[in-house]
């Protein structure tokens, strides 16, 4: 198969708008098939087992954005940086940064996943989880931590296979999972009647696949960038430690971003549940599964970007890294024109996928997500910015900007704005952020 190799690539000399379509459909088309890991586990909830079960979800939710994120971190910071060693011909280096990038994201998300386990009740006392609520998020959480030390390895892999030029072999990585975790959840949920752990553990099993579909990719099919035996010396452990470094440091923002959506959700639950009661935290568990859509379709396009940027910024070509970011911010800007359309239009039907329409819950979200589609389009635009100063390693300023939208305007807003506007305000808090945190990167 010619296409999943690398010589079908080349990230130095073909044309950019040809470059950039070879990677973002590919990659399009995974990310939207990885968040259907999410969003099928909130209709067939909804449906099968009711709006508090959908509510229990929205507050784990953040356990999945972190797992993510972290998963993000790495993906984005190996890339950066064994980009440029490529560019620099430096195989050698390129493979031990995939090692690492693999290693310790795995090692860091199990400790992660441990100290969960062991203060689980804390942990979702933390998220907000009130008591009702409780046996329902325990259910699903605890099924679902084995997957998180997975979903690690698969995101970071993903990456390391659209760097060795496979684009396609990366999108079947998160599309086969995406399309089995659909079928499991329907059997789980409905045929099975497992409830809510079923959809929890149906994520897990996808999860797996997807590791094993990594695995198998840079074990046998890799062409450039393989797996480098590390060494346990002093040394070795040194430089192990001085590369995760420059990686954290290169693809942080992509966690901020992630945790953004994180404290969105944390946040909205504790405003909500104080104002509107559980009802509440159950409409707003529909705009918290389809943001993470429109993420993943600018994700698409920061990804595709990235690998393109980072290796022509060290090649020192800097018409085609000006080119390639045109070509991302043109597409970022249509992708949230199309997602603020899909919102805004399509709230009832979508809204209708996940609560029963005759229920309050179902009443709040109609009249909320059309307010709450305001964000799409200056978040699409964020996401391109913020991505191209991760592939030309101007990291603190993508830190910058992922923090004022993540955490330093999101939180007052979602604090004040209910204050000033009522219900409506729930709606207009992230909006306000994405719209604010645009003008400012306008300015710097």
């Amino acid at each position: 198969m010619k296409n999943l190799t690398r010589d079908s690539i080349d990230f130095g000399t073909t044309r950019i708008p040809q470059l950039f379509r070879g990677m973002f459909y590919p990659t399009l088309l995974s990310m939207v098939f990885m968040s259907l890991l999410t969003v099928a586990d909130g209709i067939f909830v909804g449906q099968g087992v009711g709006s508090d079960a959908l509510a229990a979800i929205n507050i784990v939710a953040p356990l999945f954005l972190l797992t993510t994120g972290l998963s993000l971190m790495f993906g984005v910071g190996v890339s950066v940086v064994a980009s440029i060693h490529l560019s620099k011909g430096n195989i050698k280096a390129a493979n031990i940064n995939i090692t690492q990038a693999l290693e310790v994201a795995s090692v860091v998300m199990g400790i992660i996943v441990l100290l969960i386990w062991l203060f689980k009740e804390g942990f979702l006392r933390l998220l907000g989880c009130s008591d009702s609520l409780m046996p329902l998020a325990m259910a699903y959480m605890l099924p679902l931590l084995p997957g998180c030390i997975m979903m690690v390895v698969e995101t970071v892999g993903s990456f390391i296979i659209r760097l060795d030029a496979s684009p396609v072999y990366a999108s079947l990585v998160g599309i086969i999972p995406g399309a089995l975790n659909i079928f499991l959840d329907w059997l789980f949920v409905f045929p099975m009647q497992m409830g809510i752990k079923g959809s929890s553990l149906a994520t897990t099993i996808c999860c797996a696949l997807g590791t094993a579909m990594v695995m198998v990719y840079i074990i046998f099919r890799s062409k450039t960038l393989h797996l480098y035996a590390l060494k346990l010396t002093r040394t070795s452990l040194y430089l192990t430690l001085r590369n995760t470094g420059y990686m954290i440091k290169s693809g942080f923002s992509s966690l901020l971003g992630e945790l953004a959506m994180a404290f969105t959700m944390l946040t909205g639950n504790y405003v909500i549940i104080k104002n509107l009661g559980e009802d509440g935290v159950a409409a707003f568990s529909v705009a918290c599964y389809l943001y993470p859509i429109v993420f993943m379709v600018n994700n698409a396009v920061a990804q595709s970007a990235q690998p393109i940027i980072s290796f022509n910024y060290g090649a020192g070509n800097k018409e085609r890294v000006s080119e390639a970011k045109r070509v991302s911010i043109r597409t970022s800007l249509l992708c949230g024109v199309i997602a603020f359309l899909v919102l805004a239009l399509g709230a009832h039907p979508l809204v209708g996928m996940f609560l029963d329409r005759d229920s309050i819950p179902y009443a709040i979200a109609t009249s909320g997500l059309p307010l709450f589609a305001g964000a799409a389009v200056f978040f699409s635009l964020n996401i391109a910015l913020i991505g191209y100063y991760q592939a030309i390693e101007k990291s603190i300023r993508a830190t910058v900007f992922m923090m004022l939208r993540g955490l330093v305007i999101l939180v007052p807003a979602f604090i004040f704005l209910p204050m000033l506007l009522g219900t409506p305000g729930f709606w207009l808090a992230v909006p306000l952020t994405e719209l604010l945190t645009f003008l400012l990167i306008l300015l710097i």
